[in-house]
């Protein structure tokens, strides 16, 4: 039976219409976008006060670090760098059972849901146990993940992680001991576990990530990227975050990380490097003629102190901008978009540069990073309202504090610019509703076993009030 979804103001071509409805087939697929009044429709849904917009697409998350949220914001903890920054994640990296990666993750996904994401792309480097060694499964890690996105109804695109080694001439991390398989290793568990769930299915998808250069040698570079080109499976890598990385890679190869993916035919139209902060001009005019996307973390990158992403250069060059939340210091799709542009102001003491590139606006563009973008980065057909999309969605609440005084005319630019998360009221995926009225039935047990693994990770009591 289709389904008629009856918003106020439905968001269709860079503005927001009245009078329309988005109906959706059985399969979780749009049919068309129709008349809200039209006849002959069993299931309607009306939403009365609120805009529907196409769902958000996280496409660059690692949902274990929700754990380190708060406890990394010292020099003491946590040192003054992202290096030093890495202790803190390991330490919590090392506490975590099966069970305890899954309440984590069903947080994490909780969060990014009542957020309006409806995809995710998980960035997933926990395969072992604390002591290195592989579980009876060897892809129980991923699995839980899995089946956490599953349990809260978000669409996941496990995009499953390659770590070979610490660094170029590096001893082996001890705080990396969970990362590590081989690369035989990681292709085979990763052909069994692409294997155990349907190829067509809507509900969970997977890529491959060699985690960087200074985690994977470029012969298993070529190796990994081959595999994954033969399956069709889009492939992430990071790219440049750091001045060190693109160091290291030149003391091993002579050049930097993005000259040697471009040398060796890596960058393509199904691979994105993500964050790439320290790119040169004319490296960003290789990833463009490659066609390669960008994934952008400004939540994170910002709180890392990773340095300024050159988004105005990169998006006059075509290269596509997709959207993550990385380390889950915050999670807010559309914090990040604006963030493209506010950190180039700080840089540039300028305003909108990002607006009117290739005459576009800068709300549309910076919308279609957290929707479209991640969605072509992820190789999942959604971040659109056209036929034959999967029917991921939200819903704004018209009378928000946030957006009040609105018109049609400028409703996008104040929601990518001023919109608090509590405004985002329904979510839909793959054409059901996830979250109805800012609620998710399962939200209370998620929150209370996530506490619970806190608490024991952090090891300190919760406060008991007496009345």
């Amino acid at each position: 039976m289709s389904t008629l979804y009856c918003p106020e103001l439905i968001y269709l071509n860079g503005t927001f219409v009245t009078d329309k409805g988005l109906l959706v087939d059985d399969s979780g697929r749009i049919e068309r976008i129709t008349d809200k009044h039209e006849s002959g429709i069993a299931n309607i849904v009306d939403l009365p006060g609120r805009a529907l917009l196409p769902g958000f697409v996280n496409a660059h998350s690692h949902s274990f670090q929700r754990l380190i949220r708060g406890k990394s914001e010292s020099r003491i903890v946590s040192g003054r760098d992202f290096w030093s920054w890495r202790g803190t994640m390991y330490h919590a990296a090392a506490q975590l059972d099966p069970k305890e990666v899954y309440d984590i993750a069903r947080m994490v996904f909780l969060e990014m849901l009542l957020a309006g994401t409806t995809t995710v792309g998980e960035f997933h480097y926990l395969h072992t146990d604390p002591t290195g060694c592989a579980y009876d499964d060897p892809n129980l890690l991923s699995k839980q993940v899995i089946a956490a996105a599953q349990s809260v109804g978000l669409r996941i695109v496990l995009l499953r992680t390659a770590y070979l080694r610490s660094g170029f001439a590096l001893p082996r991390d001890p705080g990396q001991t969970r990362f590590f398989e081989s690369t035989r290793e990681f292709l085979n568990n990763m052909a069994e576990l692409v294997s155990q769930y349907p190829a067509t299915s809507n509900e969970v998808r997977f890529g491959v990530a060699p985690h960087s250069i200074r985690a994977v040698p470029l012969d298993d570079l070529a190796e990994l990227t081959a595999w994954a080109n033969a399956k069709q499976l889009p492939l992430h890598m990071h790219v440049a975050e750091q001045v060190a990385e693109n160091e290291a890679c030149v003391r091993e190869y002579g050049c930097t990380p993005v000259e040697l993916l471009s040398r060796n035919r890596i960058l393509s139209r199904s691979f994105t490097a993500v964050h790439s902060i320290h790119i040169l001009p004319d490296e960003i005019q290789e990833l463009a003629q490659a066609g390669t996307m960008i994934c952008s973390c400004p939540t994170t990158e910002r709180n890392l102190g990773d340095g300024f992403f050159a988004a105005d250069q990169i998006m006059a060059a075509g290269i596509r901008v997709a959207l993550g939340s990385d380390s889950q210091a915050q999670i807010d799709p559309l914090e990040d978009a604006r963030e493209l542009d506010y950190h180039l102001r700080l840089r540039d003491q300028q305003r909108a540069i990002l607006d009117l590139i290739e005459e576009r606006s800068i709300a549309e563009r910076l919308f279609s990073c957290a929707t479209f973008n991640g969605a072509q980065a992820l190789s999942v057909p959604t971040g659109q309202f056209v036929p034959g999309s999967l029917a991921d969605a939200f819903t704004v609440d018209l009378t928000d504090l946030s957006i009040a005084g609105h018109s049609p005319e400028d409703l996008l630019s104040i929601l990518v610019f001023s919109l608090n998360k509590t405004a985002i009221r329904d979510v839909i995926v793959n054409g059901k509703l996830k979250i109805r009225d800012q609620k998710h039935s399962l939200q209370a047990e998620i929150v209370a076993r996530y506490q619970e693994v806190h608490r024991r990770v952090w090891k300190y009591q919760p406060v008991r009030t007496s009345l």
